[in-house]
């Protein structure tokens, strides 16, 4: 129950195969937590969003603001989602609909801006002026906070760094594969499960998915040590990039492959090797809260600290 009647801050996270919410008392403890299935059909999905918004109100013992963490931006010219790898959302007034069903304003937001919003109100990069959060998974998303404050751009399309150029090809590497967004080697098809997974297949012609490319590294395995290199190697330079647009003093990483301990000792001899600097120090941390950092930072759309434009747009 919500003790004292207290405001309560209720987050979605909208993945591509669950659906959760969660409703967070003022000092962030979980007063409730609901998961369900996400059904992949736009109005199903809608239904299922309003039924969990309902049950954690009522575990919780009141209403509350609502934010979402979902995958894709909100185009500023039509208002409708694009650029979602769950394709079926793209064309849709979520935010709209949402907002209908829900009888309240709605928060909507990128799911990697939640990540890196959880993390800097109150998890492992407290205190950062500027934290740029990398989710590496089935996917390579993004996010920027600066001074509290989510940087979602002009074009609702800040922190977008999956789908820019892998920079400084080496031999091999470009055009490189082919994208679902419609363009060629973007850091998506590299620096995530999926691309370590396509990279090991063409180097062996063995199939392994990320998780057994980590494990079989650990056991010796030759061919899955070169691939985890070529990973490490790719991600460094893609921060490097990073660096050298917006110079962030924290990266904070979620994901499957934030858990691989290696990356965290060495990146920073990579990265290092292509800062425009003569120095270079940054903290690469692992996301505190795992994987509740998505629906914790929906969770705090609500407020002025993590309200962005237009009242926490996605993007």
């Amino acid at each position: 129950m919500n003790p004292g009647g207290n405001v309560i801050q209720i987050g979605v996270d909208f993945g591509g195969t669950k659906i959760e919410a969660a409703a967070l008392a003022p000092d962030g403890a979980f007063l409730s937590r609901v998961r369900a299935p996400n059904p992949g059909r736009y109005e199903e999905a809608i239904e299922v969003v309003r039924d969990l918004v309902a049950r954690v109100e009522k575990e919780a013992g009141g209403r509350g603001s609502v934010g979402v963490g979902a995958p894709g931006s909100v185009s500023p010219r039509t208002g409708v989602v694009r650029n979602a790898n769950s394709t079926w959302l793209n064309g849709r007034t979520f935010r709209e609909d949402l907002e209908r069903v829900l009888e309240r304003p709605v928060g909507l937001a990128n799911d990697a801006d939640c990540l890196a919003l959880s993390e800097v109100v109150d998890g492992a990069a407290v205190g950062s002026r500027t934290c740029f959060a990398v989710i590496l998974g089935t996917g390579c998303g993004g996010g920027v906070v600066f001074d509290g404050h989510l940087i979602e751009g002009a074009n609702g399309i800040g922190g977008e760094w999956g789908h820019i150029s892998l920079p400084w090809p080496r031999d091999g590497e470009m055009p490189g594969p082919a994208c679902w967004c419609g363009q060629r080697g973007c850091l998506e098809t590299y620096v995530s499960g999926t691309g370590m997974t396509r990279d090991f297949v063409e180097a062996t012609g063995r199939t392994l998915d990320g998780p057994a490319i980590v494990a079989a590294s650990r056991a010796g395995d030759e061919q899955a040590a070169a691939a985890i290199e070529r990973f490490i190697d790719r991600l460094g330079r893609a921060l490097a990039m990073v660096c050298n647009l917006i110079d962030p003093d924290v990266f904070v990483f979620g994901g499957g492959l934030s858990n691989v301990g290696d990356i965290y000792d060495r990146l920073p001899p990579v990265i290092g090797r292509y800062v425009f600097s003569d120095a270079w120090s940054a903290r690469l941390v692992q996301a505190r809260w795992g994987d509740s950092s998505g629906v914790r930072g929906a969770a705090r759309l609500s407020s002025a600290r993590g309200r962005g434009r237009a009242g926490g747009a996605i993007g």
